[in-house]
């Protein structure tokens, strides 16, 4: 119901309000009464309303409700321009990792100077005019392999007189002529018979005598050690499609059928045990190891695995190169590699993954080592995303090849056969500036991270720009630990590089044949590249070594030597 005594006079809204309202004229005619967003009077100015205070409540609670809900709908907008921002910047950093060059190589950044893109170099690629060369190429283990060219008969004497030409031996012409001959060929081995002398009555001699049949790797197979040879070394370690070297084969009159290649890798598999094993052995005993993986296709479905990712582990230490193969990426895979450790304290050098962090937590004898190339990447990665992060990103990159550079005037001091405290006095200078860079670098990023948002020094840069460069230097600071191991154990490199770079010719092999057809020729493929890249680690040729080794094989029947010893070097015999 309506209330008495004075009237509140409310000009007129739009939306009605419940309940009887009465309309009185204006107090003053004649007078223009203000609209209440203080523009010229409408003629709903004119005229006041008389609600209930009940009205009154209910219309000042709506007015309020949708005010708050259009701030929360504003702030809302922010954060959703903001996300966007955010998104736009991961796309833009995916598509730069997808088609754009590689940061490691050439930082598609703008240079520091002015903000403009550098000029072009000039300089021709490859060996520059004037520049020494380095000669003719040394090839000492090259067979050479004598061949004469001698002048037709015609030609040997004189074509007026007819005298013929006098021999000179001294004064003799050499030319080398470098060759390539490959060829497939069935070598048929003839073996003598011999029937007992009719004289002879002694009852042990055989009524025919031969010589014994060439040893086979395989028994009852027609191919020889050097078939399998070249079928290992195009797959292993030239990453070669076994379907393209069958197709090599059949142009060289050979044709061999896929199964018959399958059969004999199987059959082969087992003579190349005992080596990984003698490897595993020796590679347990170090301690410092380069760990890194990579996806490998296996194309067999198996219980519980949803679909046909699998990895490969690369385990790289002074003497070995170790692979294994495993359809988990978790951290039991290195968990069971390093369970046969007999150092009290190894050091792993490797990325961020969480696999080697949970790894260290559970074997306390594991101290990690991260990777730089890394942090740097996330510098370029944050600077490329964000323009306005550019400059900032490329002060980092200086900062961090000056720590490259640091270590690398150390290092050209470093006597590792002494202590630290016993280097030379060059060494501890450099060892000095390089603590000082660390901990001024340590100490920025502490101070950056512990800013607010509101920091005059950040009111050019967005929020999204903030955050990101806010987790870049929390990854930063979070793994410290881990990224200057290498300031007391100098023999500990930067970055995981050498891992990198290890595990491309498997990458290489995965591009081309795409990984595994089963379980079986996943593990032989990851056991032959680590036996392969460690001959090759020690520079030993692989073809010698691959073909003394199934040569050996075939010798004792088709089973792995008895012993390893002239099959490993020196320092990787297990005793």
């Amino acid at each position: 119901g309506k209330y008495s005594g004075t009237h509140e006079q409310k000009p007129c809204i739009n939306q009605p309000s419940e309940g009887t309202t009465t309309t009185f004229p204006s107090p003053e005619p004649g007078r223009a009464l203000a609209c209440i967003d203080g523009g010229r009077a409408t003629p709903f100015s004119q005229e006041w309303v008389l609600i209930s205070k009940q009205e009154r409540i209910d219309l000042k609670w709506q007015a309020s409700y949708w005010e708050a809900q259009h701030a929360r709908g504003k702030l809302r907008i922010a954060d959703l321009e903001q996300e966007v921002l955010l998104k736009d910047a991961k796309i833009k950093d995916l598509q730069n990792r997808l088609f754009g060059k590689k940061s490691e190589k050439n930082s598609p950044l703008k240079s520091e100077k002015g903000g403009k893109d550098e000029t072009p170099s000039k300089r021709n690629r490859g060996q520059q005019p004037g520049s020494p060369g380095h000669g003719r190429t040394k090839r000492p283990d090259l067979p050479v392999v004598e061949d004469e060219i001698d002048l037709a008969d015609e030609k040997k004497c004189c074509p007026t007189c007819g005298l013929p030409h006098l021999r000179n031996p001294a004064l003799d012409e050499h030319s080398d002529v470098i060759e390539v001959e490959v060829k497939a060929h069935v070598r048929r081995i003839r073996r003598p018979a011999y029937t007992r002398n009719p004289g002879c009555t002694c009852e042990n001699t055989p009524v025919i005598v031969t010589a014994p049949p060439p040893p086979r790797l395989i028994p009852r197979s027609d191919y020889g050690v050097s078939f399998w040879v070249e079928v290992i070394l195009s797959k292993y370690r030239y990453g070669q499609p076994s379907n393209r070297h069958l197709q090599d084969l059949q142009d060289q009159g050979l044709p061999v059928s896929p199964g018959t290649l399958a059969g004999g890798l199987q059959a082969i598999a087992p003579l190349f045990e005992p080596v990984l094993e003698a490897l595993y052995c020796k590679q347990m005993s170090e301690r410092i190891f380069h760990n890194d993986e990579t996806r490998w296709e296996v194309f067999v479905a198996i219980e519980g695995k949803v679909g046909t990712r699998w990895y490969l582990w690369v385990t790289r230490s002074p003497s070995v190169i170790f692979y294994c193969i495993d359809p988990s990426r978790s951290a039991a895979v290195p968990g069971a590699h390093f369970a046969g450790l007999l150092a009290d304290l190894v050091i792993i050098v490797c990325d961020r993954y969480s696999a080697y962090k949970k790894l260290a937590r559970l074997a306390l004898n594991i101290l990690l080592a991260f990777c730089w190339a890394h942090v740097r990447r996330d510098f370029l990665d944050a600077g490329r995303a964000f323009p306005e992060l550019e400059a900032w990103a490329l002060e980092w990159k200086e900062r961090i090849g000056t720590l490259y550079h640091l270590n690398r005037l150390r290092l050209e001091q470093w006597d590792p056969e002494r202590a630290l405290t016993e280097q030379s006095d060059a060494f501890r200078q450099h060892q000095d500036d390089l603590q000082a860079a660390l901990e001024h670098m340590h100490e920025e990023a502490t101070r950056v991270v512990a800013e607010t948002d509101e920091c005059a020094a950040d009111a050019a840069l967005s929020r999204s720009a903030r955050t990101k460069r806010k987790k870049v230097l929390e990854s930063l600071l979070e793994h410290w630990p881990g990224l200057i191991v290498f300031v007391t154990n100098p023999a500990v490199p930067m970055d995981n590089n050498l891992a990198e770079n290890t595990i491309r010719t498997p990458v290489n092999g995965r591009k081309n044949y795409y990984g595994s057809g089963s379980i079986r020729s996943a593990e032989l493929a990851a056991m032959l590249f680590a036996i392969l890249q460690t001959m090759v680690l020690w520079g030993i040729n692989p073809r010698h070594w691959l073909t003394d080794y199934l040569r050996a094989c075939a010798d004792n029947g088709g089973s792995a030597p008895r012993t390893l010893d002239a099959f490993l070097p020196l320092s990787l015999i297990h005793i």
